[in-house]
């Protein structure tokens, strides 16, 4: 592709659950040369055989992606593209979307870390005591506390600043064993024992790999003190639940704060519902808002007619 086709006519669709507010959105910002075909939330009505430039969700485009012999480039909707990764199709440009939820991921991170910390349960709990209400529960602070981050990426990055200002430490790990943001200490994989020992919370924002799958397993979860708490706002693949299930069932581990999870909607009669220390928290930590990654098309589809490199790209071989 070259500057000089930025006069062709492009064939633009929309799958995604949201579509109607994603064509409302793009029209208006849609350039002559590129013609909205289709904007549908079914893979059936989805325009496969003519479709070059796609938006959408990519669990949706994962169903029809291999169908689209033409297809260059396409703008997911997530951050996290496991479906479109594992369906086999390489010939065009996977961009996700980044930048967009630091503010959401660090609301919700530092909440439970404070809920935990202030024992806010607790207060709540000796209000409703028949006598001595005024005899308060245990509490601590976060200062002085270690806060791992597995995946110390971008979105990662952003949380260390707020940490720093608790007073707490921060120690990440990723696949390189360094990182951009001021942790004290960044361990690879091959340290993870060692980083879950380090930590009073354990925040998992690792991306859904061969590499990753499992990666929080029974002897991770043991090496961890008891009094740790897990936060998965990641991938659910990188959990192994029965190991987590045991061990927030013998109460080797505090707490944890659940996200994400490998079958979505999580089955009603999950024993994560049941478990008095598992938070269930229903793929809320930060969400893909739709004016954002409007902004972010946008921004990609003017790179995309100049020929120009696309941001947040994905690699297909080392899968983010």
């Amino acid at each position: 592709m070259s500057t000089s086709t930025s006069s062709a006519i492009w064939q633009f669709s929309i799958l995604s659950r949201d579509y109607q507010v994603y064509s409302e959105l793009l029209a208006p910002l849609l350039p002559d040369n590129v013609r909205l075909s289709v904007a549908t939330d079914d893979p059936e009505q989805f325009d496969c055989q003519h479709v070059q430039l796609a938006l959408g969700d990519p669990d949706l485009l994962a169903q029809v992606v291999n169908q689209c012999p033409q297809l260059c480039w396409l703008q997911s909707t997530f951050a996290g593209n496991a479906p479109l990764l594992r369906a086999g199709k390489r010939d065009y440009q996977l961009t996700g979307v980044k930048g967009i939820f630091d503010q959401q991921m660090r609301e919700y991170v530092f909440s439970y870390l404070l809920y935990f910390t202030r024992n806010i349960e607790g207060f709540a709990l000796a209000g409703q005591a028949p006598a001595n209400k005024w005899q308060p529960p245990g509490f601590d602070a976060l200062a002085g506390k270690t806060l791992g981050i597995a995946g110390a990426g971008d979105i990662a990055a952003s949380l260390v600043d707020v940490a720093t200002v608790f007073d707490m430490k921060v120690v990440g790990l990723n696949r390189r064993g360094s990182a951009t943001a001021d942790y004290t200490q960044v361990f690879t994989p091959d340290n993870k024992l060692e980083f879950a020992a380090a930590c009073d919370f354990v925040l998992s924002l690792l991306p859904d790999t061969p590499a990753t799958r499992h990666f929080i397993d029974a002897e991770f979860l043991a090496a961890m003190a008891p009094h740790s708490i897990l936060i998965n706002a990641g991938r659910g693949v990188v959990v192994d639940d029965n190991a987590l299930i045991q061990a927030l069932s013998t109460r080797q581990l505090h707490a944890a704060v659940l996200d994400v999870f490998v079958d979505e909607p999580l089955a009603d009669d999950h024993p994560y519902w049941t478990l008095p220390n598992a938070y269930v928290t229903q793929h809320t930590a930060a969400i893909s808002r739709e004016q954002d990654v409007a902004v972010i098309f946008k921004g990609n589809l003017i790179r995309f007619l100049e020929n120009a490199p696309l941001i947040y790209l994905f690699d297909f071989d080392r899968g983010y």
